[in-house]
């Protein structure tokens, strides 16, 4: 078949899953939608149960604990390690690997108490929990009431860990690995954890009359911003300080006029699939029990989108270059992955599906629009996680509904447009802040160890000129 008769199939393959989805779609989201409140008074709210350790909801946890391990190490390392050439494989693997090894010892030491120790006025948490002192085996209500505090910690370190090892794809194939280290000291203090403060922090500063109690937020999430499990804080914030890893540390040897093709695509798929797999611990997790049906709810809508963006990268790339690729598929799953993180919690299955759509179109056309926009960001951080997170945090003010979680709040579709408009201001409270923060960081890593190869060590690669070692021999 000539290319012409491929790009019609595939508008026409197109034409047929919009009219599929265009069918039903109001019907699902009514579906979705919060009933109506009864006529007569409601009783007054109960007083909260004192935490209690539950056995199911531990045992999830940490088994979610163990899947977003899983996703950076291996699956992010076998997703970068395969896009770059073969001369950087075993250096891009080795990023995703060490960033677990230094962050874990971060995050216990002072890393979690920053993220989500006592409060300090809304910005950021004390160090009153240093190197995990009072965080043990008793839940803290703030956060979980049925499962140990420290099961909750070392979930939370998991987001932690892959949050900096997203960033490396932006410079891959070119940046000191002394470099690398330091920048993912400083990054993980002075960005992630004050970030993760804003976003998701309580501390309890007193009881109301009913018993409940009286909490002090991070000032966004103050604000009534939704993030379930990391839209803002893990994608947006790792998106914009690719960007800005990207501008300061410049292109590639050789970028616009070498070949710069994954060497190893079969590492990338089966990256992406162990992705997939993890990000279920990643948003079904995030509900942080077993029972309740939320976490129910997060996994099935996290496949879905997921499913519905790889198709939808496919169907555009099909129609746009007459073929669909092995990479772009890859590409699109991992693009609704990060498109409904933030909004797993809050949102059901026809609005997932939305969700997918929309994340597969744009960040396809972000990925596209890098190239001629000239900036370097070697394996597609901004396109996929920047405009995947931004997409998703401002989906979730059109698509979260009481319905599906009443701890959240209803979106623009469900008849609160004021959602929308919050959730617009956390997008750029993250963008502002973690590219402004990254570029300081960056350029002070350079001043002190310098943050590139020399040219010759860049035409060597990673492996030989970093390691010592080669992937492949």
């Amino acid at each position: 078949m000539s290319s012409n008769g491929a790009v019609r199939r595939a508008w026409v393959m197109l034409a047929m899953m919009a009219v599929l989805l265009l069918a039903v779609p109001f019907w699902g989201m009514a579906q979705e939608a919060a009933p109506a409140p009864p006529a007569e008074a409601a009783a007054p709210p109960a007083a909260a149960p004192a935490p209690k350790v539950d056995t199911g909801d531990t045992a999830w946890v940490l088994t979610s604990t163990a899947l977003v391990l899983l996703m950076t190490a291996p699956g992010l390392a076998l997703f970068y390690g395969g896009m770059v050439r073969k001369k950087n494989a075993l250096g891009t693997i080795m990023h995703s690997f060490i960033i677990l090894c230094v962050v874990s010892v971060i995050w216990v030491l002072w890393g979690y108490s920053l993220a989500f120790g006592p409060d300090k006025g809304g910005w950021i948490g004390g160090l009153e929990w240093f190197g995990l002192n009072g965080v043990g085996g008793d839940p803290n209500a703030d956060y979980a009431a049925t499962i140990p505090h420290q099961a909750f910690m070392i979930f939370q370190m998991m987001f932690a860990v892959i949050t900096p090892a997203l960033i490396t794809g932006a410079f891959a194939e070119r940046m000191k690995f002394s470099a690398l280290l330091l920048f993912v000291v400083l990054w993980s203090t002075l960005v992630y954890s004050p970030l993760a403060h804003w976003v998701w922090a309580a501390t309890t500063v007193g009881m109301d009359k009913a018993g409940n109690p009286i909490q002090q937020l991070g000032w966004v999430r103050a604000m009534g911003a939704l993030d379930f499990a990391g839209g803002t804080v893990v994608h947006i914030s790792s998106g914009a300080a690719a960007l800005a890893a990207a501008l300061v540390i410049g292109r590639r040897r050789g970028f616009g006029t070498d070949s710069f093709m994954p060497h190893n695509l079969t590492l990338t798929v089966l990256g992406a699939s162990l992705l997939w797999f993890g990000w279920f611990g990643f948003n079904a997790g995030s509900a942080l029990a077993a029972g309740g049906g939320l976490a129910t709810s997060a996994f099935v809508v996290t496949n879905t989108a997921t499913a519905t963006a790889a198709l939808t990268w496919m169907f555009v790339e099909w129609a746009y270059r007459g073929k669909p690729t092995v990479l772009g598929a890859a590409s699109g799953a991992v693009a609704g992955l990060v498109a409904i993180t933030p909004a797993s919690g809050f949102v059901g299955p026809i609005s997932s599906i939305w969700i997918g759509i929309g994340a597969g179109v744009l960040c396809f056309y972000a990925c596209i629009i890098k190239g001629k926009l000239g900036y370097d960001d070697a394996l597609d951080v901004v396109g996929v996680h920047g405009v995947g997170g931004t997409w998703g945090a401002l989906a979730t003010g059109l698509f979260a509904s009481k319905a599906i979680n009443s701890a959240g709040a209803d979106g623009l579709f469900f008849g609160n447009p004021g959602q929308l408009l919050i959730q617009i201001k956390a997008v750029l409270v993250t963008w502002i802040f973690v590219f402004v923060a990254s570029y300081i960081i960056l350029k002070v890593v350079d001043a002190l160890v310098g943050l590139r190869i020399t040219d010759e060590e860049e035409k060597m690669g990673l492996d030989l000129a970093q390691h010592h070692e080669s992937a492949y021999n």
